[in-house]
């Protein structure tokens, strides 16, 4: 089934003139006379309308469904990479089921963004966010902050229950799984507060940088071999998700 992201307000509609971007994707598309589209608004809740090609209108919708919030929501805390592999974190973030995703700007990333481009790259970045949830069937859209300096970046780990970061301590940090789980295990099943991940840059990060971040996060193991950053980034979140799903 076709999917269109919408206004909140449209799915309470009995009929709906798609907007803009919803009306561009429809044209490509092409959809037969009456056939079912879904409409959602990012927020969790989804309708199923039809399209009615001779006015150009969705109509005849049925039940308005609503579907919880994630019980663990996740936030990714990801420091920017190049081009096309930061759209494809995000993109696979939101596949993931990623809650919030915090771009930082750390003293060794090779992306620089001035404080004027940020916003402007974040709404690009939301962008790639939609596109993701249309295809993926997700109802709940990840909030995308504005790229944020590293000192900005630890106030907002504080905000998460836990945050789990890859990194070479000694001794060796356990497992992302193992890791999880005596986490989990040791704030008692009733914790409140969502888990988040945080992944360096290219050049990973400095010694200052890692030591102010472990003394508010937990050292995890991503395994035997170094990752790209991008690849990190998906490996923890894919751990994250599978272990606060059961």
């Amino acid at each position: 089934m076709h999917r269109l992201l919408v206004e909140p307000s449209l799915l309470d509609a009995q009929a709906v003139v798609p907007p803009k971007d919803a009306a561009r994707h429809l044209k490509v598309l092409r959809p037969k006379p009456n056939e079912e589209i879904e409409l959602f608004d990012g927020h969790g809740r989804t309708r199923v309308f039809h399209w009615r090609a001779a006015d150009g209108t969705l109509a005849d919708p049925g039940a308005t469904t609503a579907h919880p919030a994630p019980a663990q929501p996740l936030t990714l805390f990801a420091c920017v990479t190049k081009g096309s592999r930061w759209d494809w974190t995000i993109e696979k973030a939101v596949e993931l089921g990623t809650s919030r995703i915090v771009p930082v700007m750390s003293a060794r990333c090779i992306v620089r963004l001035a404080p004027g481009e940020r916003e402007t790259k974040a709404e690009r970045w939301r962008r790639v966010a939609e596109d993701a949830a249309r295809q993926s069937d997700a109802v709940w859209l990840p909030e995308i902050l504005a790229p944020v300096d590293f000192p900005a970046a630890l106030a907002l780990v504080k905000t998460c229950r836990r945050v789990f970061v890859g990194a070479l301590v000694k001794p060796p940090a356990p497992p992302l799984r193992v890791a999880i789980d005596a986490s989990c295990e040791a704030d008692g099943a009733t914790a409140s507060g969502g888990l988040g991940l945080f992944v360096g840059p290219e050049g990973d990060f400095t010694p200052e940088e890692l030591s102010s971040l472990l003394a508010i996060a937990t050292p995890a193991s991503f395994g035997p071999t170094i990752l790209r950053a991008e690849t990190a980034a998906i490996f923890g979140l894919s751990v994250l998700a599978a272990l606060t799903s059961r």
